[in-house]
């Protein structure tokens, strides 16, 4: 049993080398300034206008980005839980294939999309139709992150919807239950576990996200992870920035107990 244990030695080296130590330093970073004294300074300056602003803007665009993927997500996950299609099916396959591509790639690619002289607006030129601009905007935005997060809704959902067994529904529907109650008795509160995780898993890297918004929001737009970005890159403040993360890790631990709270058996998660 010893030796077994020792099996996990690398994998806890790796846990402690890139994560719990860069945490540790994160910590240290936000409640020191740059002299090296102790202060609230750095944590408290989320409250600053041009902070919460830009919280508040990620706040609202990852609810919607969330609320879009979960509209898309949840039918198509009874669509292919009525056409019995498997997990390990080309189908299933298809909604994982993007996720292979780099994600830098992959929002690059509806830049050329969406941009003034890109491949939409030309279209839409030929064809003798008004052109648009939408780079800049955070339609744009919330465009992106709905194309790069969406597999992160499809497949939880997928997954605990799959495993709901038919007999249940049937018999519901032998004692009289018509679709919609079918739906909302049965279906839902079954599914309930990989609604959680799905909104979990889209909402997080959403709030938190900079690539996105500094490609298709043509750096006009500021959410709380470009201002992050900024601090580390752009005004080498590494202690401003570690302590927004550390308030908006806040966000990410709220969200985590929320998924273990309602999906205490990793229904959500396991695929």
């Amino acid at each position: 049993m010893n030796k077994k244990k020792l099996l996990a030695g690398p994998y806890l080296l790796w846990m402690v080398a890139f994560t719990v130590i860069p945490l540790i330093m994160i910590a240290v970073y936000g409640f020191t300034d740059r002299t090296g004294a102790f202060t609230w300074e750095n944590v408290t300056a989320m409250i600053r206008p041009e902070h919460m602003k830009a919280l508040w803007l990620s706040l609202k665009l990852a609810f919607l980005c969330t609320a879009v993927c979960l509209f898309l997500a949840y039918p198509l996950a009874l669509i292919l839980k009525a056409k019995g299609v498997k997990k390990g099916s080309f189908v299933v396959m298809v909604f994982i294939l993007p996720m292979w591509m780099n994600f830098l790639l992959r929002t690059y690619a509806w830049l050329n999309l969406l941009d003034d002289g890109g491949i939409l607006c030309t279209l839409l030129e030929k064809l003798g139709l008004a052109r648009f601009s939408i780079i800049g905007t955070n339609t744009a935005i919330v465009l992106g992150m709905v194309y790069n997060f969406l597999p992160f809704m499809v497949l939880p959902l997928y997954n605990v919807i799959s495993k709901i067994d038919e007999n249940v529904i049937n018999a519901a529907r032998d004692l009289g239950a018509n679709g919609f109650q079918v739906f909302r008795r049965i279906i839902l509160p079954l599914s309930f576990p990989g609604i959680v995780s799905g909104i979990t898993m889209v909402f997080v890297p959403s709030m938190t996200t900079f690539a996105i918004s500094d490609l298709l929001g043509a750096r006009k737009i500021m959410l709380i992870g470009n201002i992050i970005e900024q601090e580390f890159s752009t005004a080498a403040n590494w202690n401003l920035g570690s302590g927004l993360s550390l308030v908006l890790m806040v966000f990410i631990l709220i969200s985590m107990a929320a998924l273990s709270h309602y999906d205490k058996n990793g229904e959500g998660t396991s695929f």
